[in-house]
């Protein structure tokens, strides 16, 4: 809590007393709701300096590494829990019990169908509309479609509507991808766990049910669980916003969808690909990384590097031992993966890029697991969006437990001083 106070000086001399509040973790906070009272504001574009609410789900220390989920490394988590597991940590604070896992999971397995008319909304799009367009189009439409769970301030409503967004997720992403490409739609399999049914509901066909390689499953629940929350970034915050107008839950999380779909944001690990096909060959990795380190030129290496973590991503150490699994199970011989691993080595090992902490991210080693997998790039940010929805709805629920009122930032204006409106004929 407030133990100490900074000082505020302006031009006139006047003091105002901040209050500093201390966190559990992390940085100190200056308190600045009063400058208001004496007509200042602060001035942050990008929030890079401003801390937006109090959050007891998420820490994260960029320069050290680290990044915790209710206080568990997320090394710990994804290298000895499940996907479903982790929601249960996000949005209830503790990790379950026995009888709390099975009774969670059961009703997650419980609500993965959908709607079946949502198959008809699903053919209003184009066969070749974007996966996230889709998704923000689906996850919207589920506030028409489940009447019963809209009341933000039901306990009982924000618990099924949680439910219904993690367990649904996997299901309406998978009819999104069978629909761009023009196959029947396959229905859940609750025998199996949450990335399997997953990778089920994409690559099974009803002619044929494909048996879902464990090592992919495994691979696939560990992105989703180092996917699953990153404190306040853009999209979390987006539903924060959202939710502080009192809109209705699937509401905020179409509002997260839209703003994951970024490629400043969710969009990373497809740039990867985009990337790789761009430099093409192996034997132009020597040229790419040099205009890499050109100031002056506009390609950028995409999957190194992240804006939070100055020294490594946490997340990036654990994927990338479940990259090499997957492509030694899989034994691909794919020129693109092989240009991959090429670049990684050689970028791990320059002195340009370990100077400037500029190791692989987990974009990097996520966008070539999925690739490996067989999903195409245009779905990668729907991956992203079903890892991250546990987070928005943690995020969302942490805001309606406290008092809050709805966001407003303010602004710094620059525009012209008031003036009188001209008839159209006197103007020059």
């Amino acid at each position: 809590m407030a133990d100490h106070k900074a000082t505020l000086t302006f031009e006139d001399g006047s003091n105002l007393d901040l209050p500093i509040i201390n966190g559990t973790l992390g940085a100190k906070v200056v308190d600045v709701r009063s400058l208001a009272s004496v007509n200042h504001y602060t001035y942050d574009p990008g929030f890079m300096s401003t801390a937006s609410c109090e959050s007891k789900i998420t820490y994260i220390d960029g320069d050290k590494g680290i990044l915790l989920y209710r206080g568990y490394p997320i090394e710990q988590l994804a290298e000895h829990s499940e996907y479903l597991e982790v929601c249960y940590l996000l949005l209830n604070g503790e990790l379950p019990n026995a009888e709390q896992k099975k009774k969670y999971e059961d009703i997650i397995h419980n609500h993965t169908m959908v709607h079946e008319q949502m198959k008809s909304f699903l053919n209003g799009f184009r066969r070749d509309a974007h996966p996230m367009a889709v998704m923000c189009g689906f996850v919207g439409a589920f506030s028409a479609f489940y009447h019963d769970s809209l009341d933000i301030n039901n306990a009982t409503h924000r618990e099924i509507a949680s439910n219904r967004l993690v367990s649904k997720m996997p299901t309406i992403a998978a009819m999104a991808y069978k629909y761009s490409v023009g196959q029947p739609i396959i229905y859940p399999d609750n025998k199996l766990d949450y990335a399997a049914n997953f990778l089920h509901m994409m690559f099974s066909t009803p002619c044929e049910k494909t048996e879902v390689n464990p090592i992919l499953a495994k691979a696939m629940d560990k992105i989703f669980i180092l996917h699953a929350d990153h404190e306040q970034n853009a999209s979390t915050s987006t539903v924060r916003l959202a939710g502080s107008t009192g809109a209705n839950p699937f509401a905020c999380i179409a509002s997260g969808i839209a703003a994951l779909w970024g490629p400043a944001h969710g969009g990373a690990n497809e740039a990867v690909l985009s990337m790789l096909e761009e430099i093409g060959d192996v034997k132009n990795i020597e040229k790419f990384l040099a205009k890499a380190k050109d100031k002056n030129d506009p390609f950028k290496l995409m999957g190194f590097g992240h804006r939070v973590y100055k020294n490594f991503d946490p997340r990036a150490k654990v994927l990338k031992k479940a990259c090499d699994e997957v492509l030694n199970e899989l034994g691909i011989n794919d020129p693109q993966l092989e240009l991959a691993m090429k670049l990684e080595e050689i970028a791990r090992n320059d002195p340009y890029f370990v100077e400037r902490n500029l190791y692989p991210n987990v974009d990097f080693y996520s966008g070539i697991i999925l690739k490996a997998i067989g999903i195409p790039t245009s779905m990668f940010t729907v991956i992203f969006a079903i890892s991250r929805t546990v987070g928005w709805i943690a995020h969302w629920k942490e805001m309606l437990s406290e008092p809050y009122k709805i966001s407003r930032p303010r602004q710094l204006y620059t525009g012209h001083t008031e003036r009188d409106y001209i008839p159209v004929n006197l103007r020059k």
